[in-house]
């Protein structure tokens, strides 16, 4: 998505001109931050910056409407914080830049993998995943509307093809990685009983998995309750199932080294959410972060729980 988001910024930039305005925001993972503050560098364009409350977690679409002018040229915004889980209203936001001229860029590497995703709905020109993180092989996936994606020209070779998304493939295209992104896919399809088109399929697949997600972060948000200087830096109202912890007066690294001897993935950092993890006060050193998947079992966070509490 990184990668993606570089070529794409870079194509998107070469239409813009001094004075232009983007907007970024202080929740999202770098990768959908700082390829749009250097393209912007580059082009002279100013960076305006949407601020999410620590307080809340949340990114109240005003504090993106407010950052809006005549001279917007393109929204970047996280469909779900890798940090803290936050999702903001992409719809409204959509909106939003569209009343203003501008385009929206949407992240969805996080969102991807615990939602399914409609990208009409969205109302987004662009959105941008890793399949990696919903099962698949370490590749990225870009899409766009065509009729936005038919008014570009990226950089590519003479005898490369001119139609639309073939344009945008500067070769050989990854076989491989495909096959394994189509078999995540039909996987998380085949995750349930239901019948229908695999789209039928996945998106009953992918509601189950929402539903049993947010009960295991419930019993998670539930069993650190009782934990003395525990504090949960994921609180939007709407939210993936993924936890930052920290602890009062105890390193996050030596926390996650802890659950690591007991056989528990949690690492501590910022995740490359730089802006997000500065704007909590964390800095750098982030915090512990507890994040689900569909293998994950009560079990796992009755055990979770009981180290915490004799750690």
């Amino acid at each position: 998505m990184t990668a993606l988001t570089f070529d794409l910024s870079r194509t998107l930039s070469a239409q813009w001109r001094p004075g232009d305005e983007i907007v970024v925001t202080r929740l999202d993972h770098d990768a959908n931050v700082r390829p749009w503050v250097i393209a912007a560098a580059g082009a002279g364009a100013v960076v305006r910056w949407a601020d999410f409350d620590p307080a809340t977690s949340e990114l109240p679409v005003q504090n993106i409407e407010a950052q809006l002018s005549a001279r917007t040229r393109l929204v970047a915004v996280t469909a779900a914080s890798n940090l803290i889980g936050t999702m903001p209203d992409v719809r409204a936001i959509a909106t939003r830049a569209r009343a203003a001229g501008a385009l929206l860029y949407v992240d969805g590497v996080h969102y991807t993998a615990h939602r399914a995703v409609d990208f009409r709905e969205l109302g987004a020109d662009f959105f941008a995943c890793s399949p990696y993180k919903f099962l698949g092989p370490h590749c990225g996936v870009a899409v766009g509307k065509s009729d936005v994606l038919a008014e570009l020209r990226p950089d590519k070779l003479l005898p490369a093809t001119d139609r639309v998304p073939e344009r945008f493939e500067l070769g050989t295209l990854p076989y491989e990685l495909m096959a394994g992104t189509t078999a995540a896919v039909e996987f998380l399809a085949g995750m349930t009983r239901a019948s229908g088109t695999r789209r039928d399929r996945l998106v009953a697949a992918m509601s189950a998995l929402e539903k049993r997600e947010d009960s295991l972060r419930r019993r998670i948000e539930a069993g650190l309750q009782p934990l003395p200087g525990v504090t949960i830096h994921s609180r939007a109202a709407h939210r993936t199932p993924t936890l930052l912890l920290t602890f009062a007066g105890r390193d996050v690294a030596a926390i996650s080294a802890v659950l690591a001897q007991n056989h528990i993935n949690a690492p501590a950092g910022s995740f490359y959410a730089y802006e997000a993890s500065r704007r909590l006060g964390l800095g750098e050193a982030g915090g512990v972060r507890i994040g689900l998947a569909p293998y994950n079992t009560q079990d796992d966070i009755d055990r979770l729980i009981r180290v915490l509490a004799a750690t």
